[in-house]
């Protein structure tokens, strides 16, 4: 009943947060700043782990660049941000029956993984707790992934972690968790994660999705190492700011973005508000949830506004080494943010 309420809750945030976007629109150039938008360019140019930048305006690209690095059309590793790929492709699962819904416990579908002697609270972990990072279990990530990915059964090794909170607890940010949920796809379907990837998302929206990393027993790796282009990256942000259609097609439950952009717990890295595989900043009064992996990989949407961006990195050193994490907050707070409210003769009144 909970997680209905919240469904039904998050249905009446993304209406209203649609139309008050429509209505922005009509009154706006549709257009960005100039200064800023160059501004954010020779910034851009002058980072020199940024690969490639594309900024878009209600569909409209302004600006798509590849400081160096492979071109906008080559598929590059998105790292974690892919981690909102593998929630869409849950939402979709859900809408087409495949799945009940959020609250869904995982156990069923994985008893073949459980590990022999296992806690109780493995019966209480749902799928909408695995996409919010509130499963409870030990994290995989961080200094623990190496030893994760090692193992001979990710999936077992995942589910066999210490319970440090309970199902719904605070949040521990763990690939593990998506990984789950390739695994529940996969279970639920019979289907590889990379199938159900091309099918649901990558036919509809004409984006390529080439194969990934998988793990020992051929499980797609869920929420890192996927593979996309700049351009694509792109694309699949502008399905979530589109309201999940593409091209008058309905591709993405538009519910689901609500669900996927309703805050559920926070991060105490970044501060920042965590939905389902998406986590949510606000920049000038406007939320501008976005996808993050490893190295500054990123996709930011502001609804409101209708701005989206797409950034991608090298892959080699972690994002908040040398401060580049907060160079790349400021080229989406200081300049591209700004760029779109100062083009509709407004401004960032407050830094958020």
């Amino acid at each position: 009943m909970a997680g209905a309420k919240a469904f039904a809750l998050g249905v009446v945030v993304l209406s209203c947060a649609l139309v008050a976007g429509m209505t922005a629109g009509a009154q706006a150039n549709g257009g960005l700043d100039a200064a800023l938008l160059a501004r954010a360019e020779a910034r851009a140019a002058g980072l020199p782990r940024l690969h490639a930048m594309i900024v878009a305006r209600h569909g409209e690209v302004f600006l798509a660049r590849a400081f160096r690095g492979p071109g906008l059309d080559t598929p590059v590793n998105i790292k974690s941000a892919s981690k909102a790929v593998i929630s869409a492709l849950v939402g979709i699962a859900i809408d087409r029956g495949v799945l009940k819904g959020p609250d869904q416990p995982v156990a069923p579908l994985l008893a073949r993984r459980l590990p022999a002697e296992r806690d109780p609270r493995l019966a209480r972990i749902t799928v909408g707790n695995l996409l919010s990072m509130q499963a409870g279990l030990e994290r995989t990530s961080g200094a623990n992934y190496g030893r994760w990915v090692q193992s001979r059964d990710w999936v077992r090794h995942a589910l066999s972690r210490p319970f440090v909170d309970e199902p719904g607890g605070r949040m521990l940010y763990s690939t593990g968790n998506t990984h789950l949920l390739s695994a529940v796809l996969t279970a639920a379907t019979g289907h590889s994660t990379l199938d159900l990837a091309r099918d649901w998302l990558g036919d509809p929206l004409g984006i390529d999705i080439p194969p990934w990393q998988t793990d020992p027993q051929g499980l797609y790796l869920g929420g890192n190492n996927m593979l996309l282009s700049p351009r694509d990256l792109l694309r699949f942000g502008e399905l979530y700011r589109n309201g999940g259609v593409h091209e008058g097609r309905r591709v993405l439950p538009e519910a689901w973005i609500a669900e996927s952009w309703t805050p559920r717990t926070r991060s105490r890295f970044s501060g920042h508000a965590y939905g389902y595989g998406w986590f949510i900043d606000r920049i000038c009064g406007h939320a501008v949830p976005y996808a993050r992996g490893f190295g500054g990989q990123f996709l930011h949407v502001a609804p409101g506004l209708g701005l989206t961006v797409a950034i991608t990195s090298g892959i080699s050193t972690r994002t908040r080494v040398g401060g580049y994490r907060e160079q790349l907050d400021a080229l989406i707070h200081d300049e591209l943010v700004p760029a779109a409210l100062a083009a509709d003769g407004e401004a960032c009144e407050a830094a958020e």
